[in-house]
C-alpha cells in the first residue's frame, strides 16, 4: 500500500506534545541510574522520588493519550496528553510536588473522559477495556496526590497499562481472536480491577488474587494473540510478534511473583514485579507497536530496519540479568549492570526510531508498506 501523503503541519503539532513525554523519559531514566547507585548525568533529591510516575504517566501515559487523541480526531482530545505532559514537567520544576501530582491527576481524568466519545462512536469492547484501564490510572494519580506510598500504587498503574495494551491488541487482532473475544476480555478486565481494589483493602489475600487475575488475563491474551503464528514470518511482522511474546512472558513473571510472594512492597520481589511489568511487558509492547502507531500519530513513516532488534534483545537480556542474577541470586553487580543496560536499551531504541523517521523524511518520495499488525 503506497502512501506519500504525510503532512508536515500535523506532525509538528503532535511532535510538540511528544516533547514533554521525551523529557519525562530522559528524567525517569536518569532517576533509574541514581536508584541503582551508578553515575547519572543529573543528580537531584527529587528525581528518585518521582521516577515511577515520570515513566508510567509522564512518558507512557502521554504517548497513549496522544494516540487516543489522534483516533478521536477532535481538538479537545489533545487536552489529555497536554495535561499529562505538563504534569510530568512540573514534577521536575522547582514548584511544590503537589502541583505536578495535580497535573497528572487532571491529565488522567481527561484521558478517562476522552474514551466517552470514542465509546459513543463505536460501542466497542476494546474501547471499554481501555477506559477501565484509564480509571485505574486516574485512581493511582488520585492516591498519589493524597500521599499514598508509591509501592501501593503499583497494582493500579500496572492495571492501567495492561488493560490499555490488552484493548489495543483486541483492536488490532480482533478477527483472529474470534467473536467472543471482546466480552471475554471485558470480564477478565473487571476481574483484574476487583483484584486491584482487593490488594489495597485486604493485601494478604488481595495480592495473590491479583497475581491470579493477571496470570489468567495474560494467559488468555497469549492463547488468542496471532503473535504465535506471525513470529514465523519475516521482517517487521516477526519483530512485532517476538516483542509481544517476550512482553507476555515478563507479565507472567510479575503475576507469578505476586501469587508466590504476596504484597511484595519492597526488596527483590518488588523489583521483579515493577520491572517485569513496566520494562519487560510495557516497553516491549511499545517497541512492538511503534512502527505501526508512530506513523499514524506523527504522519511520518517509520520504516522497519533490522537494527531495531539490537535494543529489543538488549532489553530482555539485561532484564534477565537484573532480575535473575541480581534479584533472585542477590548478585549486586549484576543488578547494577542489568539496570544500566535497561537504560541503554530504551535510549538506543528511541534514538534508532528517531533516526529512521528523520532519514525516511529526507527522501523525496517515501513509499510506506503498511503491514498487518502482528
Amino acid at each position: 500500500m503506497t502512501n506519500t501523503g504525510f503532512s508536515a503541519r500535523p506532525a509538528t503539532r503532535r511532535g510538540v506534545l511528544l516533547v514533554p513525554a521525551g523529557v519525562a523519559m530522559l528524567a525517569g531514566l536518569d532517576a533509574a541510574l541514581l536508584l541503582i547507585g551508578v553515575p547519572a548525568p543529573v543528580t537531584t533529591d527529587r528525581l528518585p522520588d518521582v521516577h515511577g510516575m515520570l515513566m508510567v504517566l509522564g512518558f507512557v501515559g502521554t504517548l497513549v493519550c496522544l494516540e487516543r487523541a489522534v483516533a478521536l480526531a477532535r481538538p479537545l482530545g489533545y487536552l489529555a496528553p497536554g495535561l499529562l505532559g505538563a504534569g510530568g514537567l512540573l514534577l521536575l520544576a522547582p514548584v511544590p510536588l503537589a502541583v505536578g501530582r495535580t497535573g497528572l491527576l487532571l491529565g488522567m481524568l481527561a484521558m478517562t473522559l476522552l474514551y466517552v466519545p470514542l465509546w459513543r462512536r463505536q460501542r466497542d469492547d476494546a474501547v471499554l477495556v481501555q477506559a477501565l484501564g484509564a480509571v485505574l490510572g486516574a485512581g493511582a494519580a488520585a492516591m498519589w496526590l493524597g500521599g499514598a506510598d508509591m509501592a501501593l500504587l503499583v497494582p493500579w498503574l500496572a492495571g492501567f497499562l495492561v488493560l490499555t495494551i490488552a484493548g489495543e491488541r483486541l483492536e488490532l487482532a480482533r478477527l483472529a481472536m474470534g467473536p467472543t473475544a471482546g466480552p471475554t476480555l471485558v470480564l477478565l478486565s473487571v476481574g483484574l480491577i476487583v483484584a486491584t481494589v482487593a490488594s489495597l483493602l485486604w493485601p494478604d489475600a488481595g495480592y495473590p488474587l491479583l497475581g491470579l487475575a493477571l496470570a489468567t488475563l495474560t494467559g488468555w491474551l497469549v492463547a488468542h494473540d496471532v503473535a504465535w503464528r506471525t513470529v514465523r514470518r519475516a521482517g517487521l511482522t516477526r519483530f512485532m510478534a517476538a516483542s509481544m511474546l517476550a512482553g507476555y512472558f515478563w507479565l507472567l513473571v510479575a503475576a507469578g511473583t505476586w501469587m508466590l510472594h504476596g504484597s511484595a512492597l519492597s526488596g527483590a520481589a518488588y523489583d521483579v514485579v515493577i520491572h517485569a511489568t513496566f520494562l519487560g511487558f510495557t516497553i516491549s509492547m511499545i517497541m512492538a507497536h511503534a512502527p505501526v502507531i508512530l506513523p499514524a500519530v506523527l504522519r511520518r513513516p517509520l520504516p522497519y530496519r533490522t537494527v531495531l532488534w539490537a535494543p529489543l534483545v538488549l532489553l530482555h537480556t539485561s532484564l534477565a540479568l537484573r532480575l535473575w542474577l541480581g534479584d533472585a541470586l542477590d548478585v549486586h553487580v549484576a543488578w547494577q549492570v542489568g539496570g544500566a543496560a535497561n537504560v541503554l536499551a530504551l535510549l538506543s531504541f528511541f534514538a534508532l526510531a528517531a533516526w529512521s523517521v528523520l532519514t525516511a523524511a529526507r527522501r523525496p518520495s517515501t513509499v510506506v508498506v503498511k503491514e498487518k499488525a502482528a
